[in-house]
């Protein structure tokens, strides 16, 4: 099945580029690209959209304002040469991000992210529960002046000093500007529990737990009394003796 595409982009470089890459992916059908927002913002009351690849900055009407007055909304990638728009757009659940300069290797992973999202809310659920959206695999966190993507299965830790928090990883330390609470509020209860005031652990990182402290690699961090309790629930939870 072809997924039907529109191209909202006012750049006629950035325009003819996303034309050429829709052209090239068999599974996707180009229903129109637009140059002005408003003209496609009418086309779109009566198309019948799987995705739409929007340019965030337009002279008429931005891609966030449209996005935010389109009803019966399809699948959005937004496009743009500004990270700083990627918090706000997956706030609006948008299924990807492009940033420009765009290559034709990062297009081609959005398709398939495209598809297997469109995948998985097509399988009906089995127990006859409405099915919930999945927690995107990584965060956004601000580091100086841009937004940096950070997966989750690569925290190890996160570590709060007051009004910063760094994120360990194997490979790196981010330090970003940021409550510990609203970060705890981003990651999956299931995969991230906190031990203590200054510290969040991920529960595939922790390599040693003892009475009043948690192992992950050289590193040993305190479980606090506060914490202590809610901590052990969680790892009965997950069956760990």
């Amino acid at each position: 099945m072809k997924l039907n595409c529109v191209i909202i982009e006012d750049e006629p470089l950035a325009r003819n580029l996303m034309v050429e890459y829709v052209k090239k992916v068999p599974t996707l059908n180009l229903l129109n690209a637009f140059s002005n927002p408003l003209e496609a913002l009418e086309a779109l009351r009566t198309l019948s959209v799987d995705v739409l690849f929007l340019d965030v900055q337009m002279p008429e009407l931005t891609g966030i304002s449209l996005l935010k007055v389109l009803k019966n909304k399809p699948l959005v990638v937004l496009t743009t040469a500004y990270s700083e728009y990627a918090l706000e757009g997956y706030e609006l659940d948008v299924a990807d991000y492009l940033l420009k300069p765009i290559t034709f290797e990062r297009f081609l992973k959005c398709v398939d992210k495209i598809t297997q999202r469109l995948d998985a809310e097509s399988k009906p659920v089995s127990n006859g529960e409405p099915a919930t959206p999945s927690t995107p695999p990584f965060v956004f966190v601000k580091d100086g002046t841009k937004l940096v993507k950070v997966r989750l299965d690569e925290i190890r830790y996160v570590e709060g000093l007051k009004d910063y928090v760094t994120i360990h990883t194997p490979t790196q330390k981010i330090i970003t500007l940021q409550r510990m609470k609203a970060l705890e509020e981003q990651l999956p209860a299931d995969k991230f529990i906190r031990i203590h005031n200054s510290y969040i652990v991920a529960l595939d990182a922790i390599d040693v737990i003892q009475k009043n402290e948690v192992q992950i690699g050289p590193v040993s961090l305190p479980i606090g009394d506060t914490y202590r309790k809610s901590f052990k629930e969680f790892i009965d939870k997950n069956h760990i003796q």
